[in-house]
């Protein structure tokens, strides 16, 4: 009868790899934005009064892991289109040439370039591109991750100049508004 001459290690050289790849494709998997529990809100003052809407929830993918940032990751856009203020005349006239071009630019994209952990625990920020009307600039976006279920949930804030992306041109709003996000991926 014929007798492996190391059966063990075999079994543990055949195993151990598979076991490697199970482990670094779940601590490196991509997770995708859940719409129905995701959303980016806006703010910004019109003739000094305090105004803002939403839009659509970002689409894409996220590779996200505190123990390794290195190798996290956002690639994400949002249909510009999907803008909504609750006033149907001021939303369609939004998503025409002056403002967010629609038609030309239906869409608004970020790509992370670095993350990294900031001095509080769960905080951190992603520095990248945010592209708009075909306009690019790196931004920084501070975050919070909070470990949800089997995947994050992920809410930031910022601050922009609409004119570095040529919206509104010269229009009585004001040139910065906020922006408010809150993303669960999974």
């Amino acid at each position: 009868m014929y007798k492996p001459f190391f059966p063990k290690y075999y079994r543990a050289i055949t195993i151990l790899p598979v076991y490697f790849s199970l482990v670094l494709s779940h601590a490196f998997a991509q997770i995708h934005p859940v719409a129905k529990e995701s959303g980016v809100s806006f703010t910004i003052h019109n003739f000094g009064f305090k105004t803002g809407g939403t839009l659509g929830a970002p689409e894409g993918d996220i590779v996200f892991n505190p123990d390794d940032l290195a190798k996290s990751s956002f690639s994400v856009t949002i249909k510009s289109g999907s803008i909504n203020t609750d006033n149907d005349l001021r939303d369609e006239h939004l998503r025409e040439t002056d403002y967010f071009d629609v038609k030309n630019h239906p869409l608004i994209r970020f790509v992370s370039s670095a993350i990294r952990a900031t001095s509080k625990k769960g905080d951190y920020e992603a520095t990248g591109v945010l592209t708009i009307k075909n306009t690019s600039r790196e931004i920084r976006l501070p975050f919070r991750a909070e470990k949800s279920g089997d995947g994050y949930l992920f809410t930031g804030s910022f601050k922009m100049n609409r004119r570095d992306y040529d919206i509104g041109g010269s229009s009585t709003i004001s040139n910065e508004l906020t922006v408010d996000i809150k993303v669960l991926a999974r």
